[in-house]
């Protein structure tokens, strides 16, 4: 390394390296000009020169020199070294691969350029690569323990299970007796762990029990080591031993439910589906009695046996767990309660027993078994479970009531208003839901979770520009766009994503929708560094469970949302072209233009003036080391140069194979397969998701929907002429009978006897008359009136209080947009409008009775309403008729927080 210098200059190119090594990068630079100056081809100089450059944020002065070096002395492992971080840098990972080996091929034993490689090895999961490194670096410098472990942890990553062991236990061969000393018992405890947990992967369980018994006096983490012991034990069929120590576990963690799931398999008492026979049930009951005893400040031990006691002994076993929670007042009862409702019966239990409650408490302030007194607020606890309890079960004119009743008995209570909220949200009401979340919100203005449910509300409710003012409130510098992006908060983009698809701006969806997606990608390369750090500090089973948590990483919720809203917005864009001519000629107005030039222009110079201010302010912004601090100016703040693509399709297809690679068992993910492939003309792939679809839920409308659209497009098409053509029909023809839902059938009989099994379903009726039109189009009355026929029945219930409908609102949505966009018959879809406006009376959408949208109408016939939470609340108007029991917030007007 700068061998060919003489020995001045050779020191300043030690110096250039430990500058760079130190961030020190202007010093660095300098001495790099000095050598420069005397030598101005070499190689290696000009390359630590391209590298302290791109460190200070000059990538193309960067690249020309580095490449100018490598030119110079293409034969210098630190040209290509350096030409490999600087690729590294740029996330160019494979480039940089290329680089390193070119390296090593002049220098194969540098241990420097060894241990990059192994990095970039296992980030890119090139595993093979990654064990013959690993060894190559121990061989070169075997008294590194971290070349031993590396070396067991790519063994282990490579499916070696085996070898990995054998390479720890050679490791440990080479330490002395005393070892570990005090300095290092946390790490070489967390080894001994990670080998334990190797032992039991490969099966080895008598040996792993053996060995964490022989070192239990060197392993720091006592906890983790008895959860280890226990697991082996259960696992080698000693269930006695077993049950002994989680019993030990329980008395240091008795609301551990772990613990008693373990506790249950020792008694073969556990199931995975929940389902129990009496003679268990009893055993169980028997089990957690005892237990309770032992543990009479454990909350867990209580709320388990819920899940398994059925009758009368659950509603004993409730009647306990619920009343001490309602007297000390604890908010998140309900949602602690919520999985109770998925069991039959158990949800008219509670409700009996919650109203029984209400009675005795609004009747003397006295539970019906006790003699003393309750505080006024058990009375508010209780209307307010009740009120979430009608919510969910969507009767949502009791819930109301109930929880106005809260309201007006302590109006001061924040978590009221959230609910109510929440209620109204839920009963089709989106703009009076924003109205109360942002009530919620100035009662407490401190609280971000109330601020974040507020924003989350007005999203919901389509008030973009407002919700980007109140998210502002807890950002840093009141600039929300660039701190919301960089706390990677994606709830906020997935919902505001989803809102302007709503709303029809595209481009401002899919910037949203892909800045998700660029956070997992981060989330991706943050993985980086910790394949150095996790070998040094031996934190190894932690980072082998966060190599496994990246490889699924894709399959997360949240990536899934922003994945199918990219691909929707692209599949809007293919069958709507901007710009084109017949749409600027019938459907762009004047006026629509010049909106769109005043925002261009606002946002050009909003741009001007931000990157004048970073010019203004780069002086102040540098620091020490030379790197700017300069905001980063967003260049298509509306999306409008992703809407420029030239091949919407091919774009959809590349978030379409990472849900197909990620998340193969979601129906959506198949559904926007059929989708993009039937646009593409590819006929095998769109067939491909339709037996998809079938083998996941052959029974849903969607999936009838694309089997019966599949086949009639198929039929519609032209005789093969190319051997690709009728290699295609060949394949479909064999596979068609395969399919029981078309043997021996037309499509139209397939759609009939559909219809038949599923005749109760609005949903199902909906896919038929979609189908029936789609085949025939001169049947459009038939299909209308299979909609029109379908009965919104009455679910029964055990509940003293109102009924239950079947109809949800987001299908009633979903059939009056089909009605109104597909089957085209404006009347149809206006009685159905007037139909669900009855069934959802707080319904914004169907301009129910009772919605805001009415009251707000009524209302401004008579007078200007007032804007909602006073002079500087945000501007949602707030009609006086929809809220007559809101508890009266006036007297609050003028509350300081």
């Amino acid at each position: 390394m700068g061998a060919s210098l003489p020995p001045k200059e050779a020191n300043l190119f030690k110096l250039i390296v430990k500058s760079y090594e130190t961030k020190q990068y202007k010093k660095g630079l300098k001495a790099a000009d000095a050598i420069l100056k005397k030598f101005p081809d070499h190689g290696e100089t000009l390359s630590m020169k391209g590298l302290t450059l791109n460190c200070m944020d000059r990538k193309s002065e960067a690249y020309e020199l580095v490449r100018l070096g490598l030119k110079n002395d293409v034969k210098s492992h630190v040209c290509w070294h350096v030409y490999g971080l600087l690729y590294r840098s740029d996330r160019e990972y494979r480039e940089a691969i290329k680089c390193y080996r070119n390296a090593l091929r002049i220098d194969p034993d540098n241990i420097e350029i060894l241990r990059d490689l192994s990095l970039l090895q296992a980030q890119m999961r090139d595993l093979t690569g990654f064990v013959e490194t690993r060894q190559q670096l121990l061989t070169l410098k075997p008294n590194h323990r971290m070349n031993w472990i590396g070396f067991a942890v790519a063994n282990h990553l490579c499916s070696n299970v085996a070898k990995a062991v054998e390479i720890l236990e050679a490791y440990e061969g080479t330490l002395e007796d005393d070892y570990p000393p005090d300095n290092e018992r946390c790490e070489h405890g967390e080894m001994l762990l990670y080998k334990i947990s190797l032992l039991e992967e490969c099966g080895f369980l008598e040996r792993a029990l053996e060995e964490l018994h022989k070192k239990e006096s060197k392993i720091v983490d006592k906890l983790t080591s008895k959860e280890q012991e226990v697991s082996l034990l259960v696992k080698l069929g000693r269930l006695e031993e077993g049950a002994n120590h989680y019993k030990a576990l329980l008395a240091m963690n008795p609301d551990n439910y772990r613990y008693y799931e373990g506790l249950q398999k020792c008694f073969g008492l556990y199931s995975e589906n929940g389902k129990y026979s009496s003679d268990k049930i009893d055993r169980l009951d028997a089990l957690y009695k005892l237990l309770a005893e032992q543990f009479t400040w454990s909350s867990a031990v209580k709320r388990i046996p819920l899940d398994f006691l059925q009758g009368d002994k659950f509603c004993a076993a409730a009647t306990n767990y619920i009343k001490p929670l309602l007297t000390k007042g604890v908010p998140s009862l309900f949602s602690d309660l919520s999985p109770l409702y998925d069991q039959p019966g158990k949800a008219d239990i509670l409700e009996q027993l919650i109203l029984e409650l209400e009675h005795s408490i609004s009747g003397d302030g006295r539970y019906p078994d006790r003699t003393e007194k309750e505080p006024p607020s058990t009375l508010l606890w209780i209307l307010f479970f009740l009120a979430q309890h009608y919510d969910r079960r969507g009767q949502y004119d009791i819930a109301l009531s109930k929880i106005d009743e809260a309201i007006q008995h302590t109006p001061t209570v924040i978590d009221l208003y959230s609910v109510k909220s929440r209620i109204l949200k839920h009963a089709g009401d989106l703009v009076a839901a924003a109205s109360l979340a942002d009530e919620a919100r100035c009662m407490d203005l401190a609280d971000r979770y109330i601020n974040s449910e507020s924003v989350k509300r007005m999203l919901q409710a389509d008030q973009v520009a407002l919700a980007e003012k109140i998210a502002v409130l807890f950002t840093k510098d009141g600039d929300q766009h660039n701190n919301l992006h960089d706390m990677q908060c994606m709830w906020y983009e997935l919902a505001s994503g989803e809102s302007y698809f709503r709303q029809g701006d595209l481009g401002r969806a899919l910037k949203k929708f892909l800045a998700v997606e660029k956070h997992y990608a981060d989330i991706t390369e943050d993985q980086f560094d910790f394949h150095s750090y996790c070998l040094r500090k031996m934190t190894l089973r932690a980072y082998v469970d966060m190599l496994r948590f990246q490889d699924r990483l894709h399959s997360h919720a949240y990536f899934h949302k922003a994945a199918a809203g990219a691909i929707r917005c692209y599949l809007k864009l293919y069958d709507s072209p901007l710009n084109s001519p017949a749409e600027v000629e019938d459907n762009t107005s004047k006026a629509t233009q010049k909106k769109k030039m005043k925002k261009q222009r606002k946002a050009e110079r909003a741009k001007k003036e931000a990157e004048e201010k970073n010019e203004g302010s780069s002086a102040s912004g540098t620091s020490k080391s030379g790197r700017r601090h300069i905001k980063p100016v967003d260049p298509d703040p509306y999306g409008e140069k992703l809407l420029k693509t030239d091949d919407p399709l091919s774009e959809a297809t590349k978030y379409l194979k990472l849900l197909q690679k990620n998340s193969p068992d979601s129906l959506e993910t198949h559904l926007l397969s059929f989708e993009v492939n039937m646009r593409k003309q590819k006929i095998l792939l769109a067939f491909q998701a339709v037996k998809q679809l079938l083998r996941l839920d052959a029974d849903n409308p969607d999936s009838h929907c694309c089997l019966i659209k599949f086949f009639h497009k198929v039929s519609s098409m032209s005789a093969p002429v190319s051997d690709a053509e009728k290699l295609v029909w060949s394949v479909l023809e064999a596979e068609r009978p395969s399919i029981s839902q078309l043997q021996e059938k037309t499509l139209n009989e397939a759609n009939k006897i559909f219809l038949g099994n599923h005749e109760d379903s609005l949903m199902h009726r909906a896919a038929v008359a979609e189908m029936l039109y789609t085949l025939d189009p001169t049947r459009k009355l038939e299909a209308v009136k299979i909609i029109e026929d379908s009965s919104n029945k009455v679910v029964p219930t055990n509940g003293a209080l109102g009924s239950v409908m079947e109809w949800k609102l987001k299908d009633c949505i979903a059939v009056h947009k089909l009605l109104d966009n597909v089957l085209i018959d404006t009347d149809a879809a206006l009685r159905w409008k007037v139909r669900c406006a009855e069934y959802f009376p707080y319904s914004i959408y169907f301009e129910g009775s009772r919605s805001s949208a009415v009251n707000n109408f009524l209302n401004n016939l008579d007078t200007e309403t007032p804007l909602n939470g006073g002079a500087n609340g945000p501007d949602i108007i707030q009609s006086g008729n929809a809220f007559t029991s809101n508890g009266k917030l006036e007297a609050f007007k003028n509350l300081k927080i």
